[in-house]
């Protein structure tokens, strides 16, 4: 969120003088997105995990702050909630073998927080939603006692004015409320962040967005919250209710929402992706730095732009554009939509999948855009993650009219080449992209994903257990197969 927050009560004069900054800075973005040569470079690769801690019986386990009270590694950071926490891998080139480096990263990562957690009787899991959380898990003491997180959670509810309400249709249907935003602290997911030159920002983020929902529906590995089986990636429900903002009874125009698919296809690039979440959304976190970005940028610095950032961070696209001051500052598409596991070896298949595509597509995209309104996007995005594999997307045709139905295996089968391409053209090694896409190939052979895998295993146990105790024994063995670190389409399928 670019500055470490440590107040959580502001004035009016700190609204007043951070939007004054917000501006500031956009004037200041815009200048430095011109100059020649900024931000070029070769593409990078890095990613967030986050994972829900458990306890000997599989339960939710409120003990991040402890664990990172043990850890030296800068690497790990507190979430939300407190029985999450979260792992920051180093950026690594795109060339040679990248995702079998961020297969390494994620095994050395789980690994290592599995060692902290086991001294106090934890573990770590690497899945979308934890299933077996309870109502009870997600009230207002579920919150990390952190002034950042007590400022956001103050922020939201002043808002609303009312409970915030979760809805989801799906196998069992759920309503369900809560007076703080822990419900959001439900979701762990695996971020990825592409470095991309600024003259490229425009074509590379409508790519992924218009193949984003193909990746998720192939991830999906979210099918359970609070007992009820509900959509194949029930966090891009939760995520958007969890914290929306906006007052239930709307006026007869609909504020948008901060968290979502977006408005439609960017036109110029990274810029008006950052005008716009300040021209849209009023601040929730008015933290000013010690030093003025106008200051910064008139003695010849590179501004940090850290109030920009913090703003940014509290408008969550699910796809969203990344200003970086280090290395001599450039941009990043941050891919937020793809769950967490189900193991080390399905998540970095998963990035090659995403971000092949991109790059294989990105040729294409003047061709695309103009027969494939954003609409359709914005649809297949809730139908990937309502039924994943057996969703029917659409697609844009080059024979008019377009767009065309097509179900998501077949549409993902068409993609691997194109995703192959992409990857060796990016420098990545055909070995490498092989054997990345190979995990893909299989999910799509046999229908099996972690979602797929998880109704499956519940529902056999619950043919001999109640639906809590079903929930407990199909997560120890959903453990115990990730351990081993194959991919899920080669775990058991049977209790």
């Amino acid at each position: 969120m670019g500055l470490a927050i440590d107040k959580e009560e502001f004035e009016d004069q700190d609204y007043f003088h951070f939007a004054e900054r917000l501006q500031q800075s956009l004037r200041i973005l815009d200048e430095l997105l011109s100059r020649p040569g900024f931000g070029e470079g070769p593409p990078t690769l890095g990613a967030e995990l986050e994972l829900p801690i458990i306890d000997k019986t599989g339960q939710a386990f409120p003990i991040n702050r402890s664990l990172l009270a043990q850890s030296a590694d800068s690497s790990l950071q507190l979430e939300l909630d407190r029985f999450n926490i979260e792992y920051n891998t180093a950026p690594v080139a795109m060339s040679g073998c990248p995702f079998s480096t961020l297969q390494t990263q994620l095994t050395d990562a789980i690994s290592n927080i599995n060692e902290l957690a086991a001294a106090q009787g934890g573990r770590v899991v690497p899945i979308g939603i934890l299933p077996t959380l309870s109502e009870a898990d997600l009230q207002s003491q579920a919150l990390t006692d952190l002034p950042r997180y007590r400022a956001l959670s103050w922020a939201l509810r002043h808002q609303r004015h009312a409970p915030f309400e979760v809805r989801i249709d799906g196998k069992e249907p759920l309503t369900i409320t809560c007076n703080d935003v822990t419900m959001e602290g439900a979701n762990t997911s695996l971020q990825l962040h592409l470095r991309v030159p600024p003259h490229e920002f425009a074509n590379q983020y409508n790519i992924a967005q218009l193949v984003t929902p193909i990746a998720v529906g192939v991830a999906a590995n979210s099918p359970i919250f609070v007992g009820h089986q509900l959509w194949d990636e029930t966090r891009i429900a939760l995520f958007k209710q969890a914290i929306d903002y906006r007052p239930p009874h709307e006026k007869d125009w609909s504020q948008p929402a901060r968290v979502s698919y977006g408005n439609g296809w960017i036109r110029d690039g990274a810029y008006e992706m950052f005008a716009e979440a300040v021209g849209l959304f009023p601040p929730l976190l008015p933290f000013l730095s010690d030093s003025s970005p106008m200051e910064s940028h008139r003695d010849g610095k590179l501004p940090a732009l850290e109030e920009l950032r913090l703003h940014q961070g509290t408008v969550w696209r699910w796809n969203r554009a990344i200003y970086d001051p280090s290395s001599d500052g450039h941009l990043r598409i941050e891919l937020r939509a793809l769950p967490s596991g189900p193991t080390p070896m399905d998540m970095a298949a998963n990035a090659a999948f995403l971000i092949g595509m991109i790059l294989g597509l990105r040729p294409q995209v003047q061709h695309l855009l103009p027969i494939f309104p954003f609409d359709y996007t914005h649809r297949n995005f809730y139908r990937a993650a309502q039924v994943g594999l057996d969703a029917q997307l659409l697609w844009p045709s080059q024979t008019p009219p377009s767009p065309c139905e097509i179900p998501l295996r077949e549409l993902a089968r068409t993609m691997l080449p194109v995703a192959k391409q992409g990857l060796c053209e990016a420098g990545v090694t055909e070995q490498e992209a092989e054997r990345m896409l190979g995990v893909i190939h299989r999910r799509l052979d046999t229908g099996i994903n972690g979602a797929t895998w998880q109704r499956e295993l519940l529902n056999q146990f619950e043919q001999r257990l109640p639906r809590r105790e079903a929930l407990a024994a199909m997560l120890e063995r959903y453990l115990i197969k990730s351990h081993e670190g194959q991919p899920v389409t080669e775990w058991s399928h049977t209790s």
